[in-house]
C-alpha cells in the first residue's frame, strides 16, 4: 500500500464517521483532492485510486502540468472504467487571467466579482463552453481572505446579473473558515454560508446553488456537520506542503 492509498483509506474512514455523526449519507459529500504543488504523476496516482475531482490554486502552476494530465481529463485513469477527472481552480483569479483559466480548468470555484464573471463569460462564449462556477463568500475578518462580502453591493449586483451570463453555470458557494479559530467559530462560519445559500436561493430562483464547498483537512468534519456538499482536502491526502502553498 502506498502512502497516498493509505492516506485516502484513513480519510475515507474519517469522512464516513463524520457523515454518520451528522446523520448524513457518505454520498452527500463530494471529496475534492487539492493537488496544488503536487506533480502530475501524483495526480495520476490519485486518479487511479478513484479520485475524480481536483483543486488547483494557481493558473500558471496548473498550466505547467495540464498537458501531462490531458489523457486523464478525456478518459479517466488508464486501465479503469472511471470517468474523466475534473480540475477546478480554487485560488483567487485576477480578471486579466480569466481567458487562460477558462482554457485550462473545468470549473472556477472562486468567483468573487461581477467583472470577473463577465470576463469568464466572454471567454467561455469564445470557446463555446458552459463553465461551472462557485461564488466565493468571505465570512472571515482576515485581511488575506478573498471573496465577496455577502452584504455588499458587489454581491447583490453579481447575483442579479449572473443568471443572464449564459456561458456560466452557477453551482453554489465556497468559503474558507478563519485560520486557527475555535470549533464553535468555525462551525458558525460554515453555518453562515449555508444560511446565505438558502437566502440567496430563495431570492434568486434562476440560480442553482446546491453546492456548499467548505471544510479542509483540519475542519471538514465540522463542515459536514453544517451541511457541506463538497470538502477540499490536500494535506490529509498528499502530506504537508511548502510553507507558502497555503492551507487546504
Amino acid at each position: 500500500m502506498t502512502a497516498l492509498s493509505e492516506n485516502l483509506e484513513q480519510l475515507e474512514a474519517a469522512i464516513a464517521a463524520a457523515c454518520r455523526q451528522a446523520g448524513r449519507q457518505r454520498g452527500e459529500v463530494e471529496l475534492m483532492a487539492v493537488s496544488k504543488t503536487c506533480p502530475a504523476a501524483t495526480v495520476a496516482e490519485a486518479a487511479a485510486l478513484g479520485l475524480m475531482l481536483f483543486g488547483e490554486n494557481r493558473v500558471q502552476e496548473f498550466a505547467a502540468k495540464a498537458q501531462a494530465l490531458e489523457g486523464l481529463r478525456r478518459g479517466g485513469a488508464a486501465g479503469t472504467s472511471a470517468s474523466p477527472i475534473r480540475v477546478n481552480l480554487i485560488g483567487h483569479l485576477q480578471s486579466n487571467k480569466a481567458a487562460r483559466a477558462e482554457e485550462l480548468f473545468d470549473g472556477i470555484d472562486s468567483l468573487d466579482s461581477l467583472r470577473l464573471a463577465e470576463r469568464l463569460n466572454e471567454a467561455a462564449a469564445r470557446l463555446g463552453k458552459l463553465l461551472p462556477i462557485l461564488i466565493e463568500v468571505k465570512l472571515s475578518p482576515e485581511a488575506a481572505k478573498t471573496g465577496l462580502e455577502p452584504e455588499s453591493a458587489e454581491a447583490a449586483a453579481l447575483l442579479v446579473r449572473l443568471p443572464d451570463l449564459g456561458h456560466l453555470q452557477a453551482r453554489g458557494l465556497m468559503t474558507i473558515a478563519p485560520f486557527g479559530a475555535a470549533d464553535n467559530a468555525t462551525r458558525a462560519c460554515f453555518r453562515s454560508l449555508r444560511e446565505w445559500r438558502d437566502r440567496w436561493a430563495a431570492a434568486h430562483p434562476r440560480l442553482a446553488l446546491e453546492v456548499l464547498s467548505m471544510g479542509m483537512s483540519g475542519d471538514f468534519a465540522l463542515a459536514i456537520a453544517e451541511g457541506a456538499t463538497r470538502i477540499r482536502v490536500g494535506t490529509a491526502l498528499f502530506g504537508e506542503r511548502p510553507p507558502d502553498a497555503g492551507r487546504k
